[in-house]
């Protein structure tokens, strides 16, 4: 755990509302679906706030998990360091930040990399797991492993699509990028696929969703 002085009066008040947010349940649930999801030899951290903050707080675990989520050679962190080193861990964080947007999860469920590497709010890092995993749930690409009850479905907005498919490069369609919309090749190239403002704001996608305008912004983890 990352070396913090003491806090005092206002300042630990709400430190603490924070801490009391933390789900020690929850832990323990998103823990066994890392494992569960790298499907590496990972080593399970003993149980406690501290523990589950220092298991990630290098980066490496996070690094593993986004990159499970992408079929092999479409990893978005190509190279992961076990460096010990304070600058290249915060960085494997903020990477895994922003690879973790852009597969969907929304800017308001992203944690702080100090929220993480501080201790300042582990809830916060919780709160992005159950978001990451819900989204992988929502693809349903094949490549999120554990039960699909684990995680509730999570809503995509209209304005932002992330989903990792080659977008159709045609002059006169979108086809969003696999056969099933386009049966021309040479229209493919490997890209994020983004959304056609000219499109129809309940068109169907290739997952089965439809986008929408507005959600709400309440996810919760389903045991």
């Amino acid at each position: 755990m990352a070396n913090r002085g003491p806090s005092y009066g206002l300042s630990r008040e709400v430190q603490e509302k924070i801490e009391q947010k933390y789900d020690a349940d929850l832990e323990n649930k998103l823990v066994d679906w890392i494992i569960l999801q790298c499907a590496e030899d990972i080593e399970h951290p003993p149980p406690g706030r501290a523990h589950f903050q220092k298991w990630l707080m290098d980066g490496t675990v996070l690094c593993k998990l986004i990159n499970s989520l992408y079929p092999p050679g479409q990893e978005p962190i190509p190279k992961i360091s076990e460096s010990k080193m304070a600058f290249k861990q915060m960085e494997q964080i903020s990477q895994f930040l922003k690879a973790a947007e852009t597969y969907g999860v929304r800017t308001t469920d992203i944690f702080q990399t100090v929220d993480l590497w501080e201790g300042k709010d582990m809830a916060a890092v919780q709160r992005t797991l159950m978001a990451l995993g819900s989204v992988a749930v929502t693809k349903d690409d094949g490549c999120y492993r554990g039960e699909p009850s684990w995680f509730h479905r999570y809503p995509i907005s209209q304005s932002k699509w992330s989903v990792p498919k080659r977008s159709c490069q045609g002059d006169d369609h979108r086809c969003w990028g696999d056969d099933y919309h386009c049966q021309e090749d040479n229209h493919h190239k490997d890209t994020l696929a983004k959304p056609n403002p000219r499109s129809n704001p309940r068109r169907k996608f290739p997952f089965g969703m439809y986008k929408i305008k507005s959600f709400s912004s309440q996810y919760f983890y389903s045991s």
